[in-house]
């Protein structure tokens, strides 16, 4: 049975192996080994994800099957260049495990993050996508995302080709 709640710092090391399994899984072969390591560092290392979880700008939601986590949501503060309004909020990562994918975790996770975007009294909800994520693009654009622009994502030394998306809650 898969159960939801929000994370907490001790899950930091485990949200961290999932995270870079589900990176290493959908776009590992995309990448050098170096970008590849480089960037599961900066994203996933102990400055990175697990330290989000008890960063009051981040929130952090986790499904899991038999207690081991499985997939997880984090919403938060827009990073990406430019001037946004205080009331954007940004959808971080939506990730599951590939075995979990398919079985609704995506849109119950999803679900969680508008309501947590809603409460924040967040006007707008922003993500990036690669580009040739064709599951995951049509996901967000089920729940109403729109494509508003490019956005180069780095792994490493390499640039991918991202789109920003944005849904207006």
């Amino acid at each position: 049975m898969i159960d939801y709640r929000d994370a907490k710092p001790a899950d930091g090391p485990e949200l961290a192996q999932v995270a870079r399994r589900c990176f290493t899984e959908t776009f590992g072969n995309l990448y050098r080994q170096e970008d590849l390591a480089t960037f599961l560092d900066a994203a996933f290392g102990t400055t990175g994800l697990p330290s989000h979880v008890s960063d009051p700008a981040y929130t952090v939601r986790v499904a899991t099957d038999d207690g081991a986590i499985i997939g997880f949501c984090k919403v938060g503060p827009v990073v990406f260049p430019g001037e946004w309004p205080e009331t954007t909020i940004e959808l971080h990562q939506l990730y599951v495990l590939g075995p979990w994918q398919g079985e609704g975790i995506a849109p119950v996770l999803m679900d969680w993050a508008l309501g947590t975007a809603r409460n924040r009294d967040a006007k707008d909800v922003i993500l990036s996508v690669y580009i040739d994520n064709h599951r995951a693009r049509r996901f967000y654009e089920r729940y109403g995302f729109v494509e508003i622009g490019k956005y180069t994502f780095m792994v490493g030394d390499q640039p991918d080709d991202d789109r920003l998306m944005q849904l207006t809650l």
